[in-house]
């Protein structure tokens, strides 16, 4: 893990209630200087709370919170200078237009790059002369985006900032996100969206009813499952089943599916090489099985009582 001066900013075992209600139990998270930390779990585990906390709009029962080397409840007005901010409901004042949302925006998060703003504004596709009034949700969304993105703000903390998107829309946002990146920025990126978090964060960071069940990179993380082969074989499934590390070996014709532990690919495959494959495809874990590690057991639960009904 990078050490705590290398760090945008570094939560450690955050508590919040509110009343009975435990929202946040001991959160772990970090965002490195110059990178992309996602943060990901279902509505209601605790993520937006989090980044309110971040924001030095609700402060802590308990734990220590270290955002741009300040404390954002007592260094809030400074911090908000460094930090732009990306909600996924944005609301905006009705009378004003999109750019003039936009310089307020920018005030209050740090210095505007007035051509850069220009280029958000073309890229995602943005008329920035019509009231606020008459914006979509898409179009609301695209404002606080431009404003982020236009910014010099060292951190950024999106939250869902995708939401209302259209897909060409999300790819102009990977495009910036990656740009941010490159310029040395921070991002804390939370999003229910793991196609988007998987081609753009360094680090995640899975949370599970306010605390933290799983955070590394995306290669650490990976460590923690098993690849998915297929394949069609010419000479039976002789000697897989007894491999080390293969798993749920199911055998159908000539095809055979099995899930093997990241140590004993390299033997599984070399045995599969030995049974003439016709076809083979091994696919590493992904973000969204991850995800299902943890949250597996509430989507069976959910399913179960659908066919209940």
């Amino acid at each position: 893990m990078p050490t705590t001066s290398s760090m945008a900013l570094q939560i450690e075992g955050l508590h919040k209630s509110f009343g009975p209600v435990h929202a946040l139990r001991g959160l772990d998270l970090v965002v490195p200087t110059g990178q992309v930390t996602g943060f990901l779990g279902p509505n209601g585990a605790g993520k937006t709370t989090a980044i309110r906390v971040l924001l030095g709009l609700l402060k802590a029962d308990a734990g220590t919170v270290t955002v741009l080397d300040g404390d954002p409840w007592t260094d809030a007005v400074r911090l908000h200078r460094r930090i732009a901010y990306v909600p996924g409901d944005v609301t905006l004042w009705p009378n004003l237009t999109g750019g003039e949302a936009i310089d307020i925006l920018c005030r209050i998060s740090g210095p505007l790059d007035p051509r850069r703003k220009q280029a958000m504004l073309e890229r995602f596709e943005l008329d920035p002369t019509k009231k606020a009034r008459t914006y979509s949700k898409g179009n609301r969304q695209k404002v606080a985006l431009v404003a982020a993105l236009a910014s010099d703000a060292e951190l950024l903390l999106l939250d869902e900032p995708t939401s209302g998107l259209d897909p060409l829309m999300e790819a102009a946002f990977t495009e910036s996100i990656r740009e941010v990146k490159a310029q040395g920025r921070s991002v804390l990126l939370s999003s229910h969206i793991f196609a988007e978090v998987e081609k753009l964060a360094d680090r995640v960071t899975i949370i599970r009813e306010g605390a933290t069940v799983e955070s590394g990179t995306i290669a650490e993380l990976r460590h923690l499952t098993r690849t998915q082969v297929t394949a069609v074989l010419d000479r039976g499934v002789d000697g897989l089943a007894g491999l080390p590390g293969v798993h749920d070996l199911t055998v159908v014709d000539r095809h055979v599916t099995f899930a093997v532990d990241e140590s004993a690919l390299p033997a599984a495959l070399a045995r599969v090489a030995e049974l003439g494959p016709r076809s083979l495809v091994a696919n590493p874990p992904s973000l969204e099985e991850l995800f299902l590690r943890h949250y597996g057991d509430e989507l069976a639960a959910l399913a179960g009582d659908g066919g209940a009904r």
